[in-house]
């Protein structure tokens, strides 16, 4: 008998790179702000400080990447977005509006130390007139609409080019955070625009993608996680005047989205509410969608549904 259990055991032990590859799932799918509270867990399940290690070591650039944390440099230098639009190195990130080189430490998620910027990572003058007046619009776009949010523009196409005739693109980059883990929620929102300046044809296009996600925890575990892409486009004009029709661009298009999940999550109770559960609960009742506002989304719902203790 003890023979047939270390048998099954050694069947169903993992191995070192399944035990990776999972814990690098778990860090990865962890929601905004969320990653070192996975973290701490994961160690405590692991009991193996080798994978462990490895794991974070792969799993926290791509998740700091594709969350857009903003991390700040020291002595007050000013602040970085870790993104695949500023990355020079793979702890190496650019902040264009302040020249500067972030050393950044991905696993403690803070920045060790920065230095000035080579000419070669930094776009032309000419270039530099358009990234730097859309930057200065972005700002003051962000400033009013997103109360901790932080803006970047780069170049990441056509930086050497050094006056008219010459296509190049710039990458508006937008992330904002709400994090409150003492009240069970955290959310975000990320925001990517690529600028394609097209000299020949004197046409802007534009493509954004937009990324909202909220989770909630108290009693239960509710995730949002929203998409969408967008598709515009303007004339090419001085840099001033492209900066300010880009802006009201990014502005029209996010403020008409916000307002549309505004209105769909007004409706949720009457409509998406519905399906998130069986028609008939357990109990064999109908639950009353007629008054479903009075209720909490913790032990209500859940006595309703039979689903309590």
């Amino acid at each position: 008998m003890a023979e047939e259990e270390d048998e099954l055991q050694q069947e169903t032990e993992l191995s070192y790179d399944q035990k990776k590859e999972i814990a690098k799932w778990f860090l990865l799918n962890a929601p905004a702000g969320e990653i070192n509270y996975v973290a701490k867990d994961l160690k405590a399940v692991l009991k193996d400080e080798e994978v462990y290690n490895e794991a974070a070591m792969e799993a926290f650039p791509v998740y700091n990447k594709s969350h857009m944390i903003c991390l700040e440099m020291p002595s007050r230098a000013g602040e970085v977005i870790v993104s695949s639009y500023s990355e020079i190195t793979e702890n190496e990130y650019i902040d264009p509006r302040t020249a500067q080189v972030a050393i950044v430490d991905h696993v403690k998620q803070i920045c060790t130390k920065v230095r000035p910027a080579y000419d070669e990572e930094l776009p032309s003058s000419y270039i530099e007139e358009f990234r730097s007046a859309l930057d200065a619009e972005i700002q003051r776009y962000v400033s009013e609409s997103y109360p901790k949010g932080v803006s970047a523009v780069n170049c990441v196409k056509g930086k050497d080019a050094d006056g008219p005739g010459s296509d190049f693109e710039l990458v508006v980059i937008i992330t904002a955070s709400k994090l409150s883990p003492q009240n069970f929620c955290n959310g975000s929102w990320r925001s990517v625009w690529n600028i394609d300046f097209r000299d020949e044809s004197q046409v802007l296009d534009i493509k954004g993608k937009l990324q909202v996600g909220a989770h909630y925890f108290e009693e239960g575990n509710v995730e949002l996680d929203a998409k969408k892409e967008f598709q515009d486009s303007t004339i090419f004009q001085a840099a001033d005047d492209c900066s300010i029709a880009i802006a009201n661009i990014i502005r029209h298009h996010e403020t008409e989205y916000l307002a549309g999940l505004e209105v769909a999550y007004s409706k949720l109770p009457d409509n998406t509410f519905k399906d998130l559960r069986r028609k008939l609960p357990v109990t064999r009742t109908l639950f009353p969608w007629q008054n479903t506002l009075q209720f909490s989304l913790t032990r209500e719902v859940e006595k309703e549904l039979g689903l309590g203790k």
